[in-house]
C-alpha cells in the first residue's frame, strides 16, 4: 500500500493493477480516441464519415491540398489576424481594468463590477442584434465595421472573465510594495509597469490561454460580421466545407486538424504560467 498525491492508499495487488489498467485504458479511448481518429483520418482517403479509423491506411497529403485549394489557408490567416490583435487588445483592457478595480477606489465601482458580471450572464444570441447595429454604425466615429476583420476584433476587447481574473490576482499583491515605491518617488505608471504587472505573470498566462481559445473558437461573431468569404475565419470555413457536397470527410478532418493545432500549441507553450495562475492563492503562508 502506498500513498497517492491525494493522501489515498494505492494497492499493489495484481487485481488492483489490472483494474487500474482497464480504467486508464478506457479513459484513454474515451478522451484520446476521437483526437487520434481526427489525426489519422486527416491523412487517409475517407469517403464515409461513419468509417473513421485510428489505423493509418495509405497515408496521403491530398486532403490538405484540397483544403488549401478551397481557401483554408486564407481563412487560417484571417483567424490568426483576428486572434492576434483581439488577444492583444483583450489583455491590454483586462490589465488596465483589473488594476483600476483592484488598486483604486472610485464612485460607482460596485456598479461597474455588477455590469461586468452581467455580461457573463447574457447568452451571445441575445447580444447578436444590438452588436450588429453597433458595428454597422459605431457611435461617435460613425464607422461601418461590418464585413471587416476589425469588426471581429473590437467586440473582443473587453471580456469579463479576463477582467475578473486580473482584478482578483492584483488584489493579492501586497500594498506595502506599492507604498514603498511611492516613498521612493515612483509614479503611477512606473508602479503599474514595474511592480504590479511583473507579479501578475501567472494570471497573464491564464487569460492568455483562455482568451486565445475563446477568440479562436468564435463562430457567432464572425458569422454576424462577415459579409463575404474574404473575411471568413476558420470556424466558418469548416462549416462551408462540411456542407459542400464535393468535399470528402477527409478534407474536413484535415481542416479541423489545422484548427486544433494552434490551441494545443498555445496551451503547451503557456502551460507553466497557466498552472501557476490556476493554483495561485491556494497556498498562503
Amino acid at each position: 500500500m502506498t500513498d497517492t498525491a491525494l493522501g489515498l492508499t494505492e494497492s499493489k495487488r495484481p487485481a488492483a493493477r489490472v483494474a487500474r489498467t482497464v480504467i486508464y485504458t478506457g479513459l484513454f479511448v474515451v478522451f484520446a480516441g476521437p483526437l487520434l481518429a481526427l489525426l489519422v483520418s486527416s491523412f487517409n482517403h475517407v469517403s464515409d464519415p461513419t468509417q473513421l479509423s485510428v489505423i493509418p491506411k495509405s497515408p496521403t497529403l491530398e486532403n490538405f491540398k484540397v483544403a488549401f485549394d478551397h481557401g483554408v489557408l486564407k481563412y487560417l490567416l484571417n483567424s490568426f489576424f483576428v486572434v492576434g490583435f483581439g488577444l492583444l487588445l483583450q489583455v491590454a483592457v483586462s490589465v488596465l481594468a483589473g488594476y483600476a478595480l483592484a488598486r483604486k477606489i472610485f464612485p460607482g465601482m460596485t456598479l461597474v463590477m455588477v455590469a461586468i458580471l452581467a455580461t457573463m450572464m447574457l447568452p451571445e444570441e441575445i447580444l447578436a442584434l444590438p452588436l450588429t447595429l453597433v458595428l454597422a454604425d459605431v457611435p461617435l466615429v460613425h464607422l461601418n465595421l461590418m464585413g471587416t476583420l476589425a469588426g471581429m476584433i473590437v467586440p473582443l476587447g473587453a471580456w469579463a472573465f479576463s477582467i475578473l481574473v486580473m482584478t482578483e490576482f492584483m488584489k493579492d499583491v501586497p500594498r506595502e510594495l506599492e507604498e514603498a515605491a511611492r516613498i521612493d518617488g515612483a509614479g503611477e505608471f512606473r508602479i503599474f509597469g514595474q511592480i504590479i504587472l511583473p507579479l501578475c505573470k501567472p494570471a497573464l498566462g491564464v487569460i492568455g490561454v483562455f482568451g486565445f481559445t475563446m477568440i479562436w473558437d468564435q463562430y457567432l461573431l464572425p458569422l454576424l460580421v462577415a459579409t463575404n468569404s474574404d473575411s471568413y475565419t476558420l470556424p466558418l470555413a469548416l462549416r462551408t466545407l462540411r456542407i459542400d457536397p464535393v468535399v470528402t470527410p477527409g478534407v474536413v478532418m484535415a481542416a479541423s486538424l489545422l484548427a486544433l493545432l494552434p490551441s494545443v500549441t498555445v496551451f503547451l507553450f503557456f502551460q507553466r504560467s497557466f498552472a501557476r495562475g490556476l493554483t495561485a492563492g491556494a497556498l498562503k503562508g
